[in-house]
C-alpha cells in the first residue's frame, strides 16, 4: 500500500513473452498490492509466463485492441478494490521501479492522474525513440496543450497512474478500442477538470518493445485531432459527444467475455 491506499498494477499484455518477467521483477512489490495482467490473445507463451510468475491473469479469446484491453484491465482493478491503478507496459519499454513515485505521487492528493513522461529529461531520442515519432510527438502536445489548456510535456506516454475517482467518472467504454484510446482518456481528463501531473522517465526502443508502424502512426495521430476536435466543439456547445457524457456507459464490473486465470 501506499500512505493506506490499495495500489493495483494493470499490464495489457500481446506477445510480452520475452519481456514480462523482467517487467514483473523490477516492481515494487513491497507497495504493490496486486498484479492484473489481461492478455489479448497473444500468439506467444505470455499467458504460461504470467501463470508461472503468479499473476492474476485475465485472457481475451480474441484480440480486442489496445483500448479493449484497458478497459478489462481497469474494470478488474476497479473490481479488486483499487485506490491508485497504474497501468505498466510488460514489454519493458519503461522503467517498472518508478510506480512507487507515481503512486505517491497520487496518494499525496496533489494529482488525480500522473503521467510517466519520456520527454521530461530530455532522454527520448538517446533512449532510441524513432525521429519520426518525436517529430509527430512533439507537434501533437503543443496542440493539445494549446487547446485544453494544459501544460503538459507530453500526452503520449503509456506509462499513467490514476485514481479509483478517475476510472469511475470517465466514460470509457465511449472510447475507442484502438490506440486512440490513451489520448481520448486524457481528454476526458481535463474534460472533467481532473488535475494531472509528471514525472521525467527513461525509455527503452529494442526489437521486443511494442511499436505501432509508420501507418498506424499516421491513424493514431489523425484520432487524437479529432479527440481534440470533439473537446473544443463540446466547450463551445456546438456539439455533443458521448465520450464527454457523464451518463456514458462507465466500466463495467464483470466482464463475461474474458476468462480469470491464476
Amino acid at each position: 500500500m501506499i500512505l493506506g491506499k490499495k495500489l493495483i498494477v494493470i499490464m495489457p499484455a500481446y506477445n510480452a513473452e520475452k519481456t514480462l518477467r523482467q517487467t514483473y521483477e523490477e516492481l515494487p512489490h513491497e507497495y504493490v498490492d496486486e498484479v492484473i495482467l489481461v492478455d489479448d490473445a497473444s500468439r506467444d507463451e505470455t499467458p504460461r509466463v504470467a501463470e508461472e510468475l503468479g499473476i492474476k491473469t485475465i485472457i481475451h479469446p480474441e484480440n480486442r485492441g489496445y483500448g479493449g484491453n484497458q478497459k478489462t484491465c481497469y474494470t478488474e482493478a476497479l473490481r479488486h478494490g483499487a485506490d491508485i491503478v497504474v497501468m505498466v507496459h510488460p514489454d519493458y519499454q519503461y522503467s517498472p521501479r518508478l510506480v512507487t513515485a507515481m503512486s505517491s505521487m497520487i496518494a499525496s492528493g496533489h494529482y488525480d492522474v500522473v503521467l510517466g513522461s519520456r520527454i521530461l529529461g530530455g532522454q527520448a531520442l538517446q533512449g532510441g525513440m524513432p525521429f519520426y515519432k518525436y517529430v509527430a510527438n512533439r507537434f501533437l502536445t503543443f496542440v493539445e496543450n494549446l487547446a485544453l489548456g494544459v501544460k503538459l510535456s507530453e500526452y503520449h506516454t503509456g506509462f499513467r497512474a490514476f485514481t479509483r475517482e478517475v476510472l469511475e467518472t470517465l466514460p470509457l467504454e465511449e472510447n475507442s478500442d484502438d490506440f486512440v484510446f490513451d489520448s481520448e482518456m486524457l481528454v476526458q481528463a481535463a474534460y472533467f477538470g481532473f488535475r494531472i501531473g509528471e514525472l521525467s522517465c527513461p525509455t527503452r526502443y529494442f526489437e521486443e518493445a511494442s511499436s505501432i508502424n509508420f501507418r498506424r502512426s499516421v491513424k493514431y495521430g489523425l484520432g487524437v485531432l479529432a479527440s481534440i476536435m470533439k473537446y473544443l466543439l463540446c466547450r463551445l456547445g456546438v456539439a455533443k459527444f458521448v465520450i464527454f457524457s457523464s451518463t456514458g456507459k462507465k466500466l463495467l464490473t464483470n466482464d463475461k467475455n474474458s476468462k480469470s486465470h491464476l
